[in-house]
């Protein structure tokens, strides 16, 4: 990691660069005029404690009185020298930032620091009007003012970790403010759509800690109409005087005048209605104007909204969605903005974000229920849900800014709805999941159709194979690769091929030991490059307009061919071993050109294609209609990804709720290509899947049927629904035929 981290355009987390710094670096991505700078990272904090060598900061501060021991710790900061890597680092990248003579602004950023749950605000230190002779001593007392008794005793009464909370420091410009402020997006008591601006005349210390009455304007947050304006008498202002900020009086003409215009206040609208954009909640933003240009010095969400006043009073309904997960599910409200805010979710829990991603698995593991703002039936929170069996709630638009942290909820995965408190009475008793997904008696319907489950979680494995399903349709590797939390380049960069291969032979074997010998089918990467670009090291990564047409699949495959042989080497690893009921698929192919590869690249692993069951997926239009060339290749199966075989023939964004009303995996043009795909395959005697969502549906059930598909694969919660409605339609199929027979 690096020790310094210029303020422009540079997208960092929290464990990097703190609370304070996260959101200035992500205010830069907002296009808004943020005070030049860079930040110390929490490299440079570690590497100086290293030079200290006190040992583990938990062991060292319970060693004794606490007050104590944190004066000593704060004396070893400063009296330590820099190591010389660090200190090089921060005056090289100010000499480029900075003209001589310039004087900056030094404040703590704590990865522990401007949270929902504890904010720690005022407990660390911000150095003002300093000379770059002063600059290295100012870091290390921002350092050291993390060990405050005041400080530390927070965070145990938080429950946080000494360890845990690292500090970097932001290194800014300074604005000599001629007027600054603060404002909010939403009222911040009835979360109404208004935006309140407070401001005063000169820097904006005095407004922010009460000690000068400011102007108020209320302005309508749609329009940017002024609704209010309530002007002081602001007798007073702070202003720099030599190396500190003094307070001192405003001239009697200005005493009464408006401190911001009519224009003013509509570019502090037109910014705060982009920051909130980008940042999709309410939020608490600090600004100054300096010579007529505006200034964006801090933003965070505004954490004193309520939702009281929007609950439905006759229902207590606060949050409507699509019922994504079956199930109901009461708890405590925790709001996840960014991923490494994840850890904050536990038993009981309600995960509430704007979209899940394959990083958040874990957490939805540990959480109650999940509620989204984005997303239809088919996005990853809809599927990882159910398939954990956890209650969600996807699609709600707003539930990011009615919902706050930490207000009891209940969540009705069933009917799609949230709703105010926990109904005890209500809630139904915790019942033993797996058992009640085993089959009962009579035992599992016999289907001439075998009836197999999705896997995307090595976790989940237990529960499909406690439902008795004939297998495992897909396991897809995507959820075993991104649970590293980074791309595989990335990981095999830090940890070499071997951990890579090993991380993933120990996934699918999991699944593969609970289900032996049913065949378990692995599905090679397809991940799009929006879901690489938020794992370390997705940085490379290409930006597209639409990354579900980009570059994924198997094309993503063959472009990084040394990736894609380890998937195999792992799957033949897995074979050489004894796992003969492990089967491999590739994801989105097109065309014949494509199978020719592939077949080229398993040979070249050392993969005998006659020995080893492999199959493609059908999910393009293209290789619906290819398929008589696909097919005289040596493939064992192809199975149907409906999913995306329904966007792409009928043009719908499977994850956009605004067009999910059309999205139809019936739609006689998607059932055409299934129909006519089956009908070649078994004059070919190639066996046919079908592992989308639709594979649960009885209307495609009964198409499928009579098509001949081979098998169905489909979510565990799915399982015993589609063995008897598969069952109900073969017999119906075979008493079709009898009848027949008789009146001949």
């Amino acid at each position: 990691m690096s020790h310094v981290l210029r303020l422009t355009n540079q997208k960092t987390d929290r464990s990097i660069a703190g609370g304070k710094a996260m959101s200035l670096h992500e205010l830069h991505q907002t296009g808004a005029d943020v005070p030049n700078g860079f930040t110390v990272t929490t490299q440079s904090y570690r590497d100086h404690l290293e030079k200290i060598a006190l040992g583990d900061v938990d062991t060292y501060l319970s060693t004794g009185d606490l007050g104590a021991k944190a004066a000593e710790l704060r004396e070893e900061i400063l009296e330590t020298a820099v190591p010389a890597a660090v200190s090089e680092q921060i005056l090289q990248i100010y000499d480029h930032e900075f003209a001589d003579g310039d004087r900056v602004a030094v404040r703590s950023s704590a990865t522990a620091e401007d949270m929902e749950e504890a904010s720690f605000a005022g407990q660390q230190d911000t150095y003002l009007n300093v000379r770059r002779e002063e600059l290295i001593e100012r870091v290390k007392e921002c350092w050291a003012s993390l060990f405050t008794k005041r400080a530390c005793v927070y965070r145990e009464r938080n429950d946080i970790s000494h360890a845990d909370a690292e500090m970097a420091v932001v290194v800014q410009q300074m604005v000599d403010a001629t007027v600054s402020g603060v404002l909010f997006t939403s009222d911040p008591v009835s979360g109404d759509d208004e935006m309140t601006i407070e401001s005063a005349w000169g820097l904006g210390e005095g407004v922010v800690a009460g000690e000068v009455t400011p102007d108020r304007f209320v302005v309508d947050g749609e329009t940017g109409e002024v609704l209010t304006t309530d002007l002081s008498t602001k007798r007073q202002q702070y202003t720099w005087s030599g190396d500190d900020t003094e307070l001192i009086g405003v001239p009697e003409e200005k005493q009464e005048s408006r401190t911001l215009t009519d224009e003013q206040i509509q570019t502090l609208w037109t910014t705060a209605q982009e920051i909130t954009g980008y940042f999709g909640e309410p939020q608490d933003i600090e600004w100054a104007i300096d010579n007529g240009k505006l200034y964006i010095l801090q933003s965070r969400p505004i954490t004193s909204i309520t939702s009281s006043a929007t609950a439905d009073t006759d229902t207590g309904v606060i949050v409507e969605g699509l019922g994504a997960s079956p199930g109901t599910a009461a708890g405590t409200v925790r709001r996840i903005d960014q991923i490494d805010e994840t850890d904050r979710i536990t038993g009981g829990d309600i995960l509430v974000t704007g979209v899940t991603t394959p990083d958040m698995v874990p957490a939805m593991q540990r959480a109650a229920a999940v509620v989204t703002d984005e997303g239809g039936m088919t996005s990853h929170a809809a599927i990882v849900s159910r398939e954990l069996g956890v209650p969600s709630v996807v699609g709600a638009t707003d539930a990011t800014e009615i919902l706050s942290d930490g207000q009891e909820v209940t969540v009705d995965g069933d009917k799609g709805v949230v709703t105010a408190g926990v109904d005890d009475e209500t809630a139904p008793e915790p019942a033993d999941d797996l058992e009640e997904l085993r089959p009962k008696t009579p035992v599992t319907p016999m289907t001439a159709t075998d009836i197999k489950v999705n896997v995307s979680l090595p976790q989940a494995a237990e529960r499909g194979a406690a439902t008795g399903a004939d297998g495992v349709g897909l396991l897809r590797l995507e959820h075993l690769i991104l649970g590293l939390e980074q791309t595989p380049t990335h990981y095999i960069e830090e940890h070499g091929e071997n951990a890579f291969v090993n991380e993933l032979v120990e996934g699918i074997q999991t699944v593969a030991d609970e289900f032996y010998a049913r065949p378990v089918r692995i599905r090679t990467l397809d991940a799009p490059t929006d879901e690489f670009r938020k794992l370390k090291g997705g940085e490379s990564e290409p930006i597209e307009d639409n990354p579900m047409l980009g570059h994924r699949g198997i094309r993503r495959s063959l472009a990084t061919e040394t990736v894609f042989r380890y998937q195999l080497e792992a799957f033949q690893r897995l074979r050489e071993v004894g796992y003969d009921n492990v089967e491999i698929m590739f994801p989105l192919v097109n065309d014949a050109d494509d199978v020719d590869t592939i077949m080229e690249i398993m040979a070249d692993v050392g993969i005998d294609t006659d020995k080893t069951r492999w199959g493609v997926m059908i999910e393009t239009p293209a290789a619906a209609l290819q398929v008589e060339s696909i097919t005289d290749r040596p493939v064992d199966f192809v199975s149907f990804g409906t999913n995306d075989l329904t966007q792409y023939t009928l043009a719908v964004d499977r994850n956009n709720e605004r067009v999910s009303d059309r999205f139809d995996e019936t739609h006689d043009a998607v059932l055409t290509l299934i129909t006519d795909v089956i009908e070649v395959c078994r004059a070919k005697n190639v066996d046919t899947s079908i592992c989308g969502e639709a594979a649960s549906k009885p209307t495609m059930i009964r198409q499928l049927i009579e098509s001949g598909v081979t098998s169905l694969s489909v979510n565990i919660d799915a399982v015993r629904d589609t063995q008897h409605e598969v069952k109900r339609r073969e017999q119906r199929l075979l008493l079709d035929s009898a009848l027949e027979n008789r009146s001949a």
